[in-house]
């Protein structure tokens, strides 16, 4: 395969795929001439606030509620390292490596726009650092959504100036003879380049891009394992077709129509019980599955315009205009992308409790239309896929708690002057938690689907399901005495992420569709 040409940084912004490139597959950037000139003729604009002695907010000022507090020209460049290592505060867990490495990504782009101030030779720090794959150590809390994400952006600072600690193909090491051995030398901050090191909510916008793009996958992998589940428990295709989705023209529920409809096209199992089958309807678990998922559908595509604005977007405080002016703003709060993590959790959820709900039929003698106890052909000393379902419900129920939204919860900061914050960076990490519990739910069922289409035998799936049972077949067995169960959920969990399942579904019936 060709090399991937490295992104050009520039005041164009970026595209969704652009972070994931970066964060994940270590595709490289570069600022581009424009940007840099830009940015020099930005930076000698603060240059020259500090020459006259203009009271610039976080230039010759204080921070937060010190803003009233002047700093001497000699004093500005030390207020940007006391800047950094002061919010460089966070504890907790680390933070995941490509969330920091979108971080890291993210602020050079809004750096690159050339509205604070910075000059070019940050960002080209911040650039070599992910190509080198040096990754700043980021702790879990300390960020409120609003001024940016503080501390987690500080942490990554804090590698620009040399000090800190960083992760270069090992174990957390100091940061400077990590950035020796790649050749790299520690920028010296002037004014204003702390602030604007700090002062952006890339963290929140990245930890959405990377769950935006999980969602393109796991949205149709939910389609899939719904039209599994449609099979084993010989439902019926007829509530999914066209002309009664058009009496209501949602968007979102008509593609995953759409999706379920292909997917069961041709199935011999579906095709078994068309007539002569005494149910009027199925259960909403089923008959309702494009409705449910047609909404997480049309919330990730709202999710998506706003990530969209926000990646051309400049984000700091103050802002350096072209003209000279120089303006606080409230650019840094985080709401927009604070909300949308919050909604796309509520989403989540969803999907995962419809899945939940579908999978526990498919175990429930009563309710399966002839499937054995537990999906065991041998239930009693064997117990199946009992507790495979108590996993499921423990991850289902973990999303719910999760879809309480972060970005309703404020509380004021820097003696009054910050007081009212977005909670995003919260809302962002747990929406992470949830697209991964979802895509362990989805895993479950499809272990689950997967038995019940072999139990239908001889009877055949339709061409887009059957291709999932042979991709699941290849790694994980079929129904039959008891084994060691944790194994087979965990495959079937890579099985997704790796794009195993999806890519021969696609090739069987054609790329399903998402918003």
């Amino acid at each position: 395969m060709k090399e991937p040409h490295a992104i050009q940084l520039s005041s164009a912004g970026v595209s969704l795929d652009d972070v994931v490139a970066v964060a994940r597959h270590g595709v490289t950037a570069e600022l581009a001439d424009v940007a840099r000139t830009t940015m020099a003729r930005s930076a000698a604009l603060v240059e020259g606030f500090v020459a006259g002695n203009t009271p610039v907010y976080g230039v010759t000022t204080g921070f937060g509620s010190l803003a009233g507090t002047a700093i001497p020209a000699e004093r500005t460049a030390e207020l940007q390292v006391a800047l950094v290592r002061s919010h460089a505060a966070g504890m907790g867990d680390t933070v995941e490596p490509e969330v920091v490495r979108a971080m890291l990504f993210l602020r050079a782009r809004s750096l690159a726009m050339g509205f604070s101030g910075a000059r070019p030779e940050i960002v080209d720090l911040q650039l070599a650092m992910l190509a080198a794959g040096i990754t700043p150590v980021v702790r879990e809390h300390g960020s409120l959504g609003a001024s940016g994400d503080l501390a987690p952006l500080s942490h990554c600072a804090l590698a620009l100036i040399g000090e800190g600690e960083v992760w270069a193909g090992g174990d957390a090491e100091p940061t400077a003879p990590a950035l020796a051995r790649a050749g790299l030398t520690p920028v010296t901050l002037r004014a204003k380049e702390g602030l604007a090191l700090i002062n952006g909510t890339d963290g929140i916008l990245g930890m959405l891009c990377l769950a935006l793009h999980d969602l393109g996958e796991l949205l149709r992998l939910a389609d899939l394992t719904a039209a599994m589940t449609v099979e084993g428990l010989l439902g019926t295709d007829r509530a999914f077709a066209s002309d009664l989705q058009a009496l209501r023209p949602q968007v979102g529920q008509a593609a995953s129509a759409r999706n379920i409809t292909r997917l069961l096209a041709g199935s011999a199992i579906v095709a078994s019980h068309r007539e002569g089958d005494s149910r009027v309807q199925d259960a909403y678990s089923l008959r309702c599955t494009p409705q449910v998922h047609g909404a997480a559908l049309d919330t990730v595509a709202h999710a998506r315009t706003i990530a969209a604005r926000e990646l051309v977007s400049a984000i700091d405080n103050p802002m350096i205009l072209p003209d000279g002016r120089v303006e606080s703003c409230g650019n840094f709060h985080g709401a927009p992308v604070g909300f949308v993590c919050d909604f796309l959790a509520i989403a989540t959820s969803e999907l995962a409790a419809i899945a939940e709900r579908r999978t526990d039929r498919m175990l429930d003698v009563a309710r399966s239309h002839g499937l054995p106890p537990f999906l065991s052909p041998d239930a009693g000393v064997n117990s199946g896929m009992m507790i495979a379902h108590y996993t499921q419900v423990a991850m289902a129920l973990e999303n719910q708690r999760l879809a309480v939204p972060a970005s309703t919860q404020s509380m004021p900061t820097s003696a009054m002057q910050e007081d009212h914050v977005s909670n995003g960076w919260a809302a962002a990490r747990k929406l992470r938690r949830t697209v991964a519990n979802l895509r362990r739910v989805l895993a479950v069922e499809l272990v689950c689907a997967a038995a019940a289409i072999d139990l239908r035998g001889p009877l055949q799936p339709a061409a887009g399901t059957g291709a999932a049972v042979h991709v699941l077949r290849e790694r994980v067995s079929g129904p039959g005495p008891d084994r060691w169960l944790s194994p087979d959920l965990r495959t079937a969990e890579q099985l997704l992420a790796d794009g195993s399942v999806l890519t021969a579904v696609e090739s069987a019936v054609g790329a399903l569709e998402v918003l």
